[in-house]
């Protein structure tokens, strides 16, 4: 089938990376950014995961590449090296097919890397600069980066990039860029933080906000596991190893919990991998290549995995326990389920979750209730089904207390005798509910 990113009239090259991506239709994010970006208007865009967030901008930004003009046109920041590394590569997907006239040159810039050797390559500019604000800022400092030609700023993952304190780096790229900067922020929530740094380079830009149909992607099973006073390394263990899947996630809340989660699945016999913002950028590194290589079935990660990382083939979800910034949960079950695919997220709760799991409800968010005994998956009740019963019993007893009157004249015994007619009358609202089911 020919493609219908046709009707942006990209030149040749453009359509044809794009049927090698075999990208037929546009999603809706890139329906109503792709337009804006070729237009040169600057604009704020908020999407769900895997909606294909990173080709809306990378397309038109591309196209409107003068490919004679050796000097830096674009500059893509992230937030991480990883975020980084994986926007590049879908850079190098595209721009490989202008090979055959001019290419079109892009390089990724990322702490973790010889900076001597990395200066000395930039004796000749590209068009397209990708990388982390802390290194692009320090090669500018350095005045071996000259990023004061480029016409379009990218911001990729704004909010992330706020949490981890590197706005300070983007604001200083942005001010050494020209006044009629054209700037693209994506980001999935926009925090009062994040406002100031928006009005000080965006003047009324156009905001492209694609509403999730659900919060959470569409084929995607999410179940509850009680953890019922288990040991939580062993019930996890026995999760894992029952599902046997083609590729795991268990995320956890700090690194010390990573580390600790990760080394007893290790001496329970796992093949386990670890991602957490504790480990070296060789450490870190090394593990990515790993992870692409599939080397691991099992990877135990902090929330640095949902939104800083992408990893492919992600098919079960296990939260080990639930973060406290809700929205890291939409997040993380993003992991999997992408592009089409179906996936299963299980998430370990126990009484003190309680107010944090109807949050979830409240979204839209559809749970089934399952338990593992002995490594056989079973139904369990609704964790609801208790309070309604005793919601029942309560309203049972008010409707029988109002329908049995005290005689006007008390005999011995009559409390007895009343106490009998509210438990028949009990007997038959249970009876008659029960029918009704």
């Amino acid at each position: 089938m020919a493609t219908k990113f046709t009707k942006f009239s990209f030149q040749p090259f453009l359509i044809d990376a794009i049927e090698s991506l075999r990208f037929y239709e546009p999603t809706e994010i890139q329906e109503r950014m792709i337009p804006l970006v070729l237009s040169g208007k600057s604009a704020i865009g908020q999407s769900q995961t895997g909606t294909g967030k990173t080709h809306s901008y990378l397309l038109p930004l591309i196209e409107k590449i003068d490919r004679h003009k050796q000097e830096v046109q674009v500059v893509i920041t992230a937030p991480t090296r990883e975020l980084a590394r994986q926007i590049y590569q879908e850079v190098l997907k595209v721009t490989k097919f202008s090979e055959k006239d001019v290419p079109i040159q892009a390089r990724l810039f990322i702490g973790g890397t010889d900076k001597l050797r990395t200066i000395d390559k930039l004796k000749t500019q590209p068009h397209i600069v990708v990388g982390t604000p802390g290194r692009i800022f320090d090669l500018v400092k350095d005045q071996a980066l000259n990023i004061h030609t480029a016409t379009s700023l990218v911001v990729d993952e704004a909010d992330l990039m706020l949490d981890l304190g590197f706005i300070y780096e983007v604001d200083q790229i942005a001010s050494r860029l020209p006044e009629d900067l054209q700037m693209l922020v994506f980001s999935a929530t926009i925090p009062e933080k994040l406002k100031p740094f928006l009005k000080k380079y965006m003047e009324n830009p156009e905001y492209a906000h694609v509403e999730p149909k659900k919060v959470t992607a569409e084929k995607v099973e999410q179940i509850l596991v009680p953890q019922r006073h288990r040991n939580k390394v062993n019930l996890v263990h026995d999760i894992l190893v029952s599902l046997n899947p083609y590729l795991a996630i268990v995320f956890v809340n700090t690194k010390t919990k990573a580390d600790e989660m990760a080394d007893a699945l290790l001496q329970k016999g796992l093949k386990v991998g670890r991602i957490h913002g504790g480990l070296t950028p060789r450490e870190r590194k090394k593990m990515m290549r790993q992870i692409n290589d599939l080397d691991f079935q099992y990877i135990v990660a902090t929330d640095l995995a949902a939104r800083g990382i992408d990893i492919e083939g992600v098919s079960h979800i296990i939260n080990a326990e639930i973060p406290s910034d809700l929205d890291f949960y939409i997040h993380r079950v993003g992991r999997t389920a992408r592009a089409g695919h179906s996936g299963f997220a299980y998430t370990i709760y126990d009484e003190k979750d309680e107010e944090a799991l109807l949050q979830l409800e409240k979204r839209g968010i559809e749970f089934e209730n399952m338990d593992i005994q002995a490594g056989t998956w079973n139904k369990i009740d609704d964790r609801h089904r208790r309070k309604k019963r005793k919601k029942q019993a309560n309203e049972a007893d008010m409707m029988a207390k109002r329908m049995v009157k005290k005689p006007k004249k008390v005999k011995p015994g009559y409390k007895k005798k009343m106490k009998e007619q509210m438990e028949q009358i009990k007997k038959k609202q249970y009876r008659a509910r029960k029918k009704g089911k």
